[in-house]
């Protein structure tokens, strides 16, 4: 299982993963933390995005994830990362963390983590 972040998860709805991470994620369970759903209602609401939660396509990558809760341990971990950054960013990774999952990300920032576990 693979743990997806927003923009990562946006790329695949809109067709513009790169290859490399086309590869990871083939043939993987995919999850996100559940902040990224907000995440994604509230870029939808700011313009910065054109897809919403009730696009079908977004409907359909969603349906067939898992979805992490937002627990007191990815609370607690997510103020004890070695990055700061984004509070939804840091329970994204916090996440991965605590599940033991490897992150599939673009940003700069979660990459220089040496806590957090990434997909390769």
């Amino acid at each position: 299982m693979l743990n997806v972040d927003t923009h990562v998860l946006l790329y695949a709805v809109a067709g513009e993963l790169k290859p490399r991470e086309i590869e990871i994620l083939k043939g993987e369970t995919w999850s996100i933390s559940a902040i990224v759903l907000w995440e994604i209602a509230k870029l939808a609401q700011l313009g910065r995005i054109a897809l919403e939660l009730d696009d079908p396509d977004v409907v359909r990558v969603l349906a067939s994830l898992h979805v992490w809760p937002i627990t007191r341990e990815i609370a607690m971990t997510s103020t004890q990362l070695d990055i700061r950054g984004d509070p939804a960013d840091e329970l994204i990774a916090a996440t991965s963390v605590v599940h033991n999952v490897p992150l599939v990300t673009r940003d700069k920032t979660i990459l220089k983590s040496k806590n957090v576990p990434f997909a390769r």
